[in-house]
């Protein structure tokens, strides 16, 4: 069999392949012996219908149809085999088929084309020397202060109060009915429009501004028990329910009761009943290395995700459409597996409406984790970056640990692992080999909104967040 081989682009190779005559010829008989022992044709039994009738009744079309796609597939199947081809995917057929049947002749070549997608060429134009920014998260001592405040507001005991007025802090217990406010030159005597959902009994409310909608909380300080008052307040814009953002309502309320938050100590005592820790020093402690640490893993992710970008500027890979469509795949997979985690029904979410605009969705962050993946592959071919067993099985134990009583392929989760741990160390090696420049927190942030207010739109742009590898991708694509 002739076979010429023609580079495509995506990554696809094209095959002229000639057909031997013995090669059609034996095909186009086995063909009409396979269907003379499977025909059902009236009159005749089953395997004995003479060679003319069953050309007659099938149709020489038909037959010569049967025969063209065998030997297409069987064609395409030796190519590969015989050139040495790592095809991925299946292969497309270029020619035309009708032209291939009208032109067939048993006994003479048979020539077609196809193509079949192939492994594509990283090009990596550099990869060492990357110059990159990356904003450094750095630990704020008060969010330690927050935490346990926010225990202690947790563990309040609400006291009763009496003799004053409301104030903030103070927790409310009041009836309350709402309507829109009327708007300037509406008749008089028009009935006010309630407000759905706007009336309540004995609803507690803390008498923080952020706790409700503007003015609503304003309106309640400085009230007695046992009062009532019209209180004016604006529903915000945006608001979840469209018909009210933005506009004017009038409460009327009734203050029923006052109570205030009676706060625990910070003390051993309160540290026992929030955490595991014996005294509030250790709890301090713990909180502290817990917050440093994650501040260091934001940091660490934020020059992880500059540099990937960084690399991909110098790196020319042309993705064959097999890929893609596998990363996507992979995509909604990962997405289905962790909506049905969270008890969703995944059946509503995609759909058959739904799941080719999700696809196509994905397509750009798929092309991106492609690009990144392979680019990393090929710089840890290139500098002999390994992974071994021990760190493998370590992760591997850590995880399994972890994630004990699921379903977990742990075969499969071995594969994952010593892919990602080979990440890990990949883009260890370009910040070791790369001038990183760390700037303040939000810094570039705000200038890319700038950019982006300033660049002229010539298509639509989407930006996707870079994953890196995390425990819980490893246990999801095992599972």
């Amino acid at each position: 069999m002739k076979v010429t081989q023609e580079k495509l682009p995506s990554s696809q190779i094209g095959l002229e392949i000639e057909i031997t005559p013995e090669k059609t010829k034996q095909t186009y008989e086995q063909v009409i012996q396979n269907l003379t022992r499977s025909a059902n044709i009236p009159g005749f039994r089953k395997g004995k219908v003479p060679r003319q009738i069953l050309l007659q009744r099938l149709g020489i079309t038909r037959i010569k149809a049967a025969a063209v796609e065998e030997l297409i597939q069987d064609g395409i199947t030796e190519a590969v085999k015989q050139e040495d081809i790592k095809a991925i995917g299946q292969p497309q057929l270029r020619s035309s088929f009708d032209d291939l049947i009208n032109n067939y002749e048993p006994g003479k070549p048979l020539t077609f084309s196809a193509s079949v997608d192939v492994p594509p060429e990283v090009t990596l134009n550099q990869y060492t020397g990357l110059a990159i920014k990356a904003e450094e998260i750095k630990y704020d001592p008060q969010r330690v202060d927050q935490v346990l405040e926010n225990e202690r507001q947790q563990m309040a005991t609400l006291i009763p109060v009496e003799g004053r007025a409301a104030q903030l802090g103070d927790i409310a217990v009041v009836d309350f009915k709402g309507v829109l406010a009327k708007a300037e030159g509406e008749d008089e005597a028009t009935e006010p429009q309630a407000i759905p959902g706007g009336e309540a009994t004995d609803f507690q409310v803390e008498l923080q501004e952020d706790k409700f909608i503007p003015g609503f909380v304003t309106g309640i300080v400085g009230m007695n028990p046992a009062e009532t008052k019209e209180i004016s307040a604006t529903f915000p814009d945006p608001y979840p329910n469209e018909d009210l953002a933005g506009k004017p309502a009038i409460f009327t309320v009734t203050l029923k009761e006052l109570k205030e938050k009676e706060l625990p100590e910070l003390n051993d005592d309160f540290a026992q009943e929030v955490s595991e820790h014996q005294t509030l020093a250790e709890l301090r402690t713990s909180l502290e290395d817990r917050f440093q640490k994650e501040a260091e893993q934001k940091t660490k992710d934020n020059k992880q995700e500059a540099l990937l970008k960084e690399l991909l500027k110098h790196v020319e890979i042309d993705l064959p459409e097999t890929m893609i469509e596998r990363e996507v795949d992979n995509m909604l997979t990962q997405t289905a597996i962790r909506l049905s985690q969270q008890g969703l029904d995944v059946k509503k979410f995609f759909t058959a409406d739904i799941i080719p605009q999700l696809r196509q969705r994905s397509r750009d962050e798929a092309i991106d984790r492609l690009k990144r993946s392979l680019a990393l592959e090929e710089i840890g071919k290139r500098e002999s970056i390994q992974v071994s067993d021990e760190e493998i099985a370590a992760r591997v134990k850590e995880l399994m640990e972890q994630y004990s009583g699921q379903d977990v392929d742990e075969d499969r989760l071995q594969e994952v692992v010593k892919d990602e741990l080979l990440t890990e160390k990949t883009i260890d090696w370009l910040l070791e080999h790369a001038t990183v420049e760390l700037v303040p927190e939000g810094s570039l942030s705000t200038q890319e909104e700038v950019a982006q207010e300033t660049t002229p739109k010539t298509q639509e742009q989407t930006t996707t967040d870079g994953e890196s590898p995390t425990e819980e991708t490893a246990s999801a694509e095992a599972q």
